[in-house]
């Protein structure tokens, strides 16, 4: 292959999309979060998160969340294209805060879990998950 101008810009522009789309994920979650905290300070105690240390494959991962007293429970994978992966929401007639599901990861990456507490705190925990096989498209 000989390297051409146009070559040149493919690869450029490549490159640029290839290190750009981990930081505007990281970016997008932290809007989310933002968003959903109103800009409040997080306890680092008060939500559970269960997650696998690795996964085999990144298309379903189970995950596990638990906040005795907690009114919504948000949960985010940092490094997916759309970082929301899901929202639990509780009533006063709720018998528990806990919920349990399977998510998607596009890769290695941090999940994360914020509470919101009934009395208006936040509360969030994190696990970083290692995938083996590619979730996403990956």
């Amino acid at each position: 292959m000989t390297l051409t101008r146009r070559n040149v810009m493919i690869m450029g522009a490549g490159a640029f999309v290839a290190f750009g789309l981990p930081m505007r994920a990281t970016a997008a979650a932290e809007d989310r979060i933002a968003e959903f905290t109103g800009g409040a300070a997080m306890a680092d105690s008060g939500i559970t998160l269960t997650a696998p240390e690795i996964a085999e494959n990144g298309n379903t991962v189970p995950i596990e969340v638990a906040a005795p007293g907690a009114v919504e429970i948000l949960v985010l994978a940092t490094g997916n294209p759309t970082p929301g992966v899901a929202t639990f929401k509780f009533g006063p007639l709720a018998a528990s805060q806990t919920a349990s599901t399977r998510i998607r990861l596009a890769g290695t990456q941090d999940v994360v879990a914020i509470a919101k507490m009934s009395d208006g705190s936040f509360a969030k925990a994190s696990s970083n998950v290692k995938v083996t096989i590619g979730g996403c498209g990956g």
